[in-house]
């Protein structure tokens, strides 16, 4: 299966990706639209890759107006539940259903990971207006905590996680040089959440019954060494998250 097909799976698991997946620090929101924020005025920003909305919430509690795009609807379908009023169309990074020079910004949660760059950094560019922003985020497991290393491990890396590992992501022109900032958190999360983040993944939804049974194992192995989540109750997931932005020139 092509990276491209493992990226359009996630609606098969909407309700798992809800459940398990992390939202985002509104201060690393923020930091993303800074450069375009106006007294008085509602930034219009697009959730490019929106999923079930965890990033296009998190905008909207900023002030924004905003319009959700995604390649899956079964996701956008999942979004119009948990964001209610906010306008969705199917498209993907690299082909927008949106007028030129229309937003002061693009972002994109766990996302950016799975486009074409360069026909990518040409078309976001192309709906922003002169000056408005390009935001990148992702929320990454801190695996400098023991259990969570090992949950890793049983659940193998993800493309996102590689990617933040070796070189970072890379935009094109016409953008310039990505800036970069890192906020460290953590999300208090049960078992059955665990499960649902676990199953949320793409390399999970696409595998085998055979390939899923032996990571579920494997993570059920790494739960039984976790008191809290053993007990029925909630442990502390650390988080670190990694927020990039560029400008249209």
């Amino acid at each position: 299966m092509t990276d491209r097909e493992k990226s359009t799976s996630f609606g098969q698991a909407a309700s798992a990706y809800e459940s398990g997946r992390p939202g985002y620090p509104s201060g690393a929101v923020a930091w993303l639209l800074d450069p375009v924020r106006e007294p008085g005025r509602a930034l219009r920003v697009a959730d490019v890759g929106a999923g079930t909305g965890k990033l296009t919430r998190a905008v909207v509690e900023l002030g924004a107006d905003v319009v959700a795009v995604d390649p899956d609807a079964d996701m956008l379908a999942s979004l119009r539940e948990n964001a209610r009023g906010v306008p969705t169309f199917v498209g993907m990074a690299e082909d927008l259903p949106l007028p030129d020079s229309g937003l002061d910004a693009v972002v994109m949660g766990q996302a950016w990971h799975w486009v074409d760059v360069e026909p990518a950094s040409l078309e976001t560019a192309r709906v922003l207006r002169s000056g408005g922003v390009l935001g990148l985020i992702w929320n990454i497991r801190d695996d400098r905590v023991d259990w969570v290393r090992r949950l890793t491990a049983a659940m193998g890396g993800s493309n996102a996680e590689v990617l933040l590992a070796t070189t970072g992501p890379r935009v094109a022109e016409p953008y310039g040089e990505l800036e970069h900032r890192e906020w460290s958190w953590a999300r208090r999360i049960t078992l059955p959440q665990l499960r649902d983040l676990v199953v949320s993944r793409s390399d999970i939804i696409t595998a085998s019954p055979e390939k899923r049974a032996g990571i579920e194992a494997a993570v059920d192995g790494v739960v039984a060494s976790v008191p809290e989540l053993a007990d029925g109750g909630s442990v502390a997931l650390p988080y670190v998250t990694h927020a990039f932005r560029a400008r249209r020139p």
